[in-house]
């Protein structure tokens, strides 16, 4: 018999409660419980499609590594973050704001991989296959192996896989779809983590990747339970804004491959495209240079992305000056402020200071610290900075410029660019010898010497 428990669970790290709590004893974040019936069912439910091939207990150093052979999607920026492709039985959760691209980059990869000869099923809950078939034909990825329903029913979904025997199932989206074995709420925590769970286990056991598109939270994180995230192999976000075409595919967590990959594309009629020269988006374009403009190089994952940040320093209008970042850490650029007024003297106590990053990338790489100081110090003191300068190197509290990981593949990245001098922190991980175009410097103080020659 089907017995419900009411409980209430944290909707940021998945703590359960008995009863309603306005602050979350486990993650501290505030109006986070929500209301939910734990359905207890019977231990058969599965019985339908219970899973007879599991596999006994075997040595791991006897398994044929080839049934994990990874298959490639036909988007070069996608396999970078996925870690080099898609490992067979893996599940992937992707979330982003509505009308970011998720379900666009899904239906254009499945349409490669069913290019190839391999049979793909797209199962929509939010679209009728008439919607479906009026996306596919405006991206040009129709293909006869490329299979589309609308189903809501989690084990209907299963059930058409058994008969298809698909390489690779889309399900659009974990929050609209329900579970018919329980009587949860569809979209409901309970319903989330219950069709999850089933998804799951059928990936596993079937060896059928699956790629889940989640719904996201005022928050930007994947709306339902914390524990989705922990359930699933990989955690992806599509980033973007509305002002610009670009798209971000960042790892929020990935089993078979780093974290640190982003997957660069632009949005555009014909779907998202790949971007292979990351300065066509961060660089601002055109020969006329300005103060509080400056070049600085961070690093995603394995690849050297220059980045143009622009500061403006201006008197405050206000009892308290204002401080807008876009890009940037928040509490880093305070820190960099901090260090301007107590080791250079500045006083911006009166200023109102806006930081941008150029295409709006969120950067949390401290190789950039250095860059950032001279657009504040270029905007406050009106010194053009040109354009064929790069600043990289991480700032300590007392004003000493430190070593930054991947200096090497950054100075080849600026050289890319036709940089004339590259300043760079005068200690480093790696060997760089000294030429005309890298100038070392040991201080925020030394670097304010070296420019007096810029």
């Amino acid at each position: 018999m089907v017995k419900n428990r009411i409980k209430f669970l944290c909707n940021e790290c998945g703590f359960e409660s008995t009863k309603w709590l306005g602050k979350c004893p486990s993650c501290g974040q505030w109006n986070t419980f929500v209301e939910y019936k734990e359905t207890r069912v019977s231990k058969h439910r599965y019985n339908e499609f219970e899973f007879s091939n599991s596999i006994p207990p075997q040595s791991i150093a006897k398994i044929e590594k080839d049934k994990l052979k990874r298959n490639l999607t036909g988007i070069y920026e996608f396999d970078r973050v996925l870690g080099g492709g898609i490992v067979p039985g893996s599940v992937v959760l992707i979330g982003g704001e509505p009308g970011i691209g998720k379900s666009t980059l899904l239906m254009q990869m499945a349409y490669y991989i069913a290019n190839n000869g391999a049979k793909v099923l797209y199962s929509s809950s939010e679209e009728s296959v008439q919607q479906l078939s009026m996306r596919a034909n405006r991206l040009n990825v129709v293909n006869d192996d490329l299979l589309v329903c609308a189903e809501y029913s989690v084990d209907k979904i299963i059930e058409y896989c058994e008969n298809i025997k698909p390489s690779l199932l889309v399900v659009d989206s974990i929050q609209t779809i329900f579970d018919a074995d329980s009587e949860a709420q569809q979209g409901s925590v309970n319903s989330i983590k219950l069709c999850a769970s089933k998804l799951i286990k059928y990936a596993k056991t079937s060896g059928i990747p699956i790629f889940i598109i989640g719904h996201v939270t005022k928050g930007g994180i994947v709306a339902g339970p914390k524990i989705l995230e922990h359930m699933v192999d990989s955690v992806m976000y599509l980033e973007g804004s509305s002002n610009h075409d670009f798209r971000i595919l960042r790892n929020a967590k990935n089993r078979f491959g780093s974290t640190d990959e982003i997957g660069l594309f632009e949005m555009s009629s014909d779907g998202l495209k790949e971007v292979k020269d990351p300065g066509e988006i961060f660089l601002t374009k055109g020969e006329i240079d300005i103060s509080g403009s400056v070049l600085g190089l961070t690093i995603e994952g394995s690849r050297p992305i220059a980045i143009e940040i622009q500061a403006i320093a201006s008197e405050t209008k206000y009892g308290i000056p204002q401080r807008s970042i876009n890009g940037p850490d928040y509490k880093r650029v305070n820190t960099i402020i901090a260090v301007l007024e107590k080791r250079l003297h500045l006083f911006l106590g009166n200023q109102d200071i806006f930081i941008n990053a150029v295409g709006g990338i969120k950067i949390n790489d401290p190789g950039i610290d250095l860059a950032i100081l001279m657009a504040i110090y270029s905007s406050y003191s009106n010194k053009i900075i040109p354009k064929n300068n790069v600043f990289i190197g991480e700032i300590g509290l007392g004003g000493e410029i430190r070593a930054v990981s991947g200096i090497k593949r950054r100075i080849e990245e600026a050289r890319r660019f036709g940089i004339n001098k590259i300043f760079i922190p005068y200690y480093s991980r790696e060997e760089i010898k000294n030429s005309g175009k890298i100038i070392k410097c040991k201080s925020v103080n030394d670097l304010m010497e070296c420019i007096k020659y810029v």
